[in-house]
């Protein structure tokens, strides 16, 4: 069973991998739908219990963040797999430009996330880490690191 966890910044493609690579096999467990943390933790708890394969498709800036699903999923024998999602804060900026309604985050979210991430390590207790790009044709390019990935 995977637990996959993503981590970037608002408008870094998180949501459209998510649709493109695991929407047919992995429930998507993300804030921004569920609205709370409660009913994020019973998500998670029935996913885990379920052995149900899931995403956290939220921003997951800090250790602390990730944290939060590390140890649950491990202990429930998942294999816990990070996505971190690289991309330049004016390249996320303008995709968030585009955006319609709630979707669209004010600027200064968007930066100011740029500046509390912690760019995961394998260290934190992950099996396995990725590094997921946008290239300029909007095709993902995804690398597995295994080392910590540099800030672009």
């Amino acid at each position: 069973m995977q637990a996959v966890i993503f981590c970037g910044i608002q408008a870094s493609g998180k949501t459209t991998f998510y649709r493109e690579r695991f929407f047919e096999t992995h429930v998507r467990i993300n804030l921004d739908m569920l609205r709370t943390r409660h009913r994020e933790q019973l998500l998670l708890k029935a996913c885990l219990e379920g052995r149900q394969p899931f995403v956290v498709d939220n921003t997951n800036l800090t250790v602390a963040d990730r944290a939060r699903y590390l140890p649950p999923a491990r202990a429930a024998g998942f294999e816990v797999i990070c996505y971190f999602f690289r991309t330049e804060p004016r390249a996320a900026h303008e995709r968030n430009r585009r955006r319609q309604g709630r979707a669209a985050v004010p600027a200064a979210a968007l930066f100011g996330a740029q500046k509390r991430l912690e760019v995961p390590t394998l260290e934190e207790g992950l099996h396995k880490l990725f590094s997921v790009e946008i290239s300029d044709d909007g095709a993902f390019l995804v690398e597995t690191l295994t080392a910590a990935p540099r800030l672009t």
